[in-house]
C-alpha cells in the first residue's frame, strides 16, 4: 500500500487535492475528521476555536502525533493499492506515517493568503468563518504543531494559484504517477 500524506496551510487546496483523489477512486483518510467526531462527541459545536482546542489537548495528552495514529486504523482499514491522507499538521505525523508505511510520499500544497482567505468564506464550513486576523492566528496555531516543518520536508509542491483547472491538472497528473509507479 501506498500512502500519500496532503500538507499545507488552511484552504490552501487540501480538500481539493482530496475530492479529486476520489473521483479518481483513491481512498481518502481526513486527519480533520478524527477532531471534527472528537469534538461532536464531547457536545461542543464544530467552530474552529473547539477545533483548534481540541487537536492541541489530544496533542498534549497523547504527543504531536495523536491525530495521526488516530487515522492509522482507517489507513489500513481502505485495503488499497494508495491511500491518501488528508490533513497533516506537523513532522510527528510525518515521521510516524513514515515509519508506519515504507514509500510514504508528502505532498505540500501553497497558496497565496489573500485566495486562502477568499476560500474560506466560499466553503461554508462552519469552522471557516474566519477574517483575516483569525485566519492568521489559525496559520500561527497550525505552525507551531509542526506544520511549517512538514511542509518543508514535503517530497513535492504543488502551487495552487493559477485557477482550478491547472490545480486539478496537476493534481490528477501526480495521482496518475504514483499508481502508475504501485502498480509496477
Amino acid at each position: 500500500m501506498k500512502v500519500i500524506g496532503v500538507v499545507g496551510l488552511p484552504a490552501s487546496g487540501k480538500g481539493e487535492f482530496s475530492r479529486i483523489a476520489r473521483a479518481m477512486g483513491i481512498p481518502v483518510v481526513v486527519m480533520g475528521d478524527v477532531v471534527r467526531d472528537k469534538v461532536a462527541r464531547d457536545g461542543l459545536p464544530v467552530t474552529d476555536r473547539n477545533l483548534g482546542e481540541t487537536a492541541g489537548n489530544l496533542r498534549k495528552e497523547r504527543g504531536m502525533a495523536a491525530i495521526a495514529e488516530l487515522c492509522i486504523p482507517e489507513i489500513e482499514r481502505a485495503a488499497a493499492p494508495v491511500v491518501l491522507v488528508d490533513g497533516i499538521r506537523g513532522d510527528a505525523e510525518v515521521d510516524l506515517f513514515a515509519s508506519r508505511f515504507p514509500g510514504f510520499i508528502l505532498v505540500g500544497v501553497d497558496a497565496p493568503f489573500k485566495a486562502r482567505l477568499a476560500r474560506l468564506s466560499s466553503r461554508g464550513r462552519e469552522d471557516d468563518r474566519l477574517d483575516s486576523a483569525e485566519l492568521k492566528e489559525r496559520d500561527r496555531r497550525e505552525v507551531s504543531w509542526g506544520l511549517g516543518r512538514a511542509l518543508a520536508r514535503a517530497d513535492m509542491l504543488i502551487h495552487n494559484s493559477r485557477g482550478l483547472e491547472v490545480f486539478e491538472e496537476q493534481v490528477r497528473q501526480l495521482l496518475e504517477d504514483i499508481r502508475e509507479d504501485e502498480c509496477r
